[in-house]
């Protein structure tokens, strides 16, 4: 191997210069910078480069395995002996402070559409008022975006009508409803680059988890409904007497959405995708924080060829636009995925309007069982992405960790550990597994509780602070030591804090589990078929994962029990959501009889 790169060879035990951008050795230093990305030399790093430790026959160890995991340009930084230790905590050190450090990455797109998308055009508000979105790795104002109040949901309302009652869409065959919806998917995939980017840039949730998991998952689900459309009928019912009779299975009309911030484009896939298969109208409005992917979308849902006023997209704020569509009397339906507080707003409001139906997906405090004979470290594993994925930000988060009294000290130390190794930085740069929280008022409202795990009694075992002085960044959170009545313990945080809980035996785990309002999730880690059915019939969740966690399909429906919500998403069951079904009876003077 030539000079300059890595060779192992002819560098042993030398002093080289390790840049923090980009993580590359710079043997050469140009004008007092990193000669590969002109990163100010002030800020490189020294470290001693050996590769005796790295020739060691160590491929089956736990500490192979562990380098394996740290970002490449760190590989080199560990040395056999009395500094191996020393090494490895300034290795992490660099993982998660580094990326922090430096300037964010700059999004290669521009925000084009910031706009109201209403009866096919993008329109501005009538108030011609705009709100910022933020940056969440800066607070800086990414674009300012058109704000929609009462009179502007009124306007998309209208459009949704007319298309509803006078439009093609629901005489539409179902054949030709399903091609449309292929059409947004595949539109949808190719646009795959642009639409991670700007859900990266306005949410702060990982690029890579957008564009390799949610963004096939919407095509996926949007393929699924499409799949669905042509199979939407009623069926034949006997009676006593002369009669035929049959129902139909009718779209309910025009549809009121409203969408999260936390998986702002995964969401409206999931509210339209059934609505239209169904022949429905939607009115959707953005969560403020996060408009931008809704509103690139819409003009694929143009290109498609879906026609004008089926799907009317409003950017704005929940007491103004959101109320005016909730208790809008010409919207029929209402779907909503949120937090419970704001779910039993939105079911007054709708039972005070026209006592439109509600489907409500909303907050959870999902617990996470591991019992006695569980693998502990695929346990610490599971539960570690139960708890962080997308920077704790899931109303399914596994933030309650129960774990048995046997194997609890073992847990808790390989829960620090995994803790500790998480990376955290910008959430363009790849190679990281957690960036910012959406908000400054989200990122302040974790800070509080991890005070209050604190104040409590609760051990911290790591994290508890902001990482770095920019952005809205927080350190991997573990408690343990915690009771059922903490905060922590009972409060839906939605930020990167994992309360682990100890037990003794599985009924009293079961109570503990069940003695919450919510009721959306939970997980269970057992080698015994026994005790997962035990849990399966006992715990009073919507979903149940049992030795997995966060598995997602089209198929599988979710939803939850007790306040975690009513009425399911996704699968067949959320079709239901969107049909009525009508009894039709007609006389017959000469009925068949068989």
């Amino acid at each position: 191997m030539g000079k300059g790169t890595g060779s192992f060879g002819k560098r042993r035990n030398k002093t080289h210069t390790l840049c923090v951008r980009c993580g590359r050795r710079s043997f050469h230093i140009q004008k007092s910078r990193c000669s590969a990305c002109a990163y100010p030399a002030a800020r490189l790093r020294k470290y001693n480069w050996s590769v005796k430790a790295l020739r060691r026959k160590t491929t089956g160890t736990g500490r192979m395995r562990y380098l394996r995991n740290v970002p490449r340009r760190f590989k080199t930084n560990f040395r056999e002996g009395r500094n191996s230790r020393v090494a490895a905590t300034a290795a992490l050190r660099y993982t998660t402070a580094a990326p922090i450090a430096q300037d964010p990455i700059k999004p290669s797109v521009n925000v084009e559409y910031t706009k109201l998308f209403i009866n096919g055009q993008f329109v501005d508000s009538t108030s011609g008022k705009t709100f910022p979105t933020l940056d969440p790795r800066t607070g800086e104002v990414i674009a300012h975006v058109a704000e929609g109040d009462v009179e502007d949901i009124n306007r998309a309302v209208v459009a949704a009508r007319n298309a509803f009652d006078e439009g093609p869409w629901p005489k539409m065959s179902a054949y030709e409803r399903s091609k449309v919806l292929f059409r947004i998917a595949d539109l949808i995939e190719k646009h795959n680059d642009e639409i991670a980017t700007l859900e990266t840039w306005d949410s702060g949730k990982l690029y890579q988890q957008v564009a390799t998991i949610e963004i096939p998952m919407i095509v996926r689900i949007l393929r699924y409904y499409a799949g669905w459309a042509d199979k939407i009928h009623g069926m034949t019912v006997p009676a006593d007497g002369p009669y035929h009779v049959q129902t139909l299975h009718e779209p309910i009309g025009v549809v009121g959405q409203i969408i999260p911030w936390n998986f702002p484009l995964l969401m409206f896939a999931w509210k339209i995708g059934p609505a239209l298969a169904c022949g429905n109208t939607v009115v959707l409005k953005t969560a403020e924080q996060t408009p931008l992917s809704a509103l690139y979308v819409s003009k694929l849902l143009q290109e498609a060829g879906l026609p004008e006023g089926v799907v009317n997209v409003i950017s704005g704020f929940g007491p103004t636009a959101g109320a005016a569509l909730c208790s809008h009397m010409d919207v029929d339906k209402l779907a909503f995925t949120g937090s419970t507080d704001t779910g039993k707003t939105i079911m007054s409001l709708a039972a005070n309007s026209n006592l439109k139906p509600v489907t409500l997906e909303l907050g959870g405090k999902s617990p996470f069982i591991v019992c006695e004979d569980a693998d502990v470290d695929q346990a610490v594993e599971f539960a570690h992405f139960a708890l962080f994925f997308n920077q704790g930000q899931c109303c399914c988060a596994g933030s309650r960790t129960y774990v048995h009294e046997s194997i609890y000290d073992e847990f808790v130390e390989k829960a620090k550990a995994r803790a500790l190794k998480r990376t955290v930085g910008d959430p363009f740069e790849s190679g990281n597994e957690q960036g910012p929280q959406i908000s400054s008022e989200q990122f302040e409202k974790v800070l509080k509780y991890i005070r209050s795990g604190i104040e409590s009694g609760a051990t911290l075992e790591t994290g508890g602070d902001r990482l770095g002085t920019r952005g809205y960044y927080i350190k991997p959170t573990v408690f343990s030591n915690v009771k059922d009545d903490m905060l922590i313990a009972t409060d839906e945080i939605f930020g990167p804090v994992q309360s682990i809980l100890k037990f003794k035996d599985h009924d009293e785990v079961i109570r503990r589990a069940n003695a919450t309002k919510y009721g959306l999730a939970a997980g269970v880690f057992t080698k015994n078929i026994d005790t997962a059915n035990t849990f399966m019939r006992a715990l009073r969740v919507g979903t149940i994962w049992i030795n997995c966690f966060d598995i997602f399909d089209a198929a599988i429906p979710f939803g939850g029990y007790k306040m975690s919500g009513q009425g399911r998403e996704k699968g067949e069951y959320s079709l239901k959501q969107y049909l009525q079904v009508k009894a039709v009876v007609t006389s017959l003077k000469n009925p068949a009889w068989l």
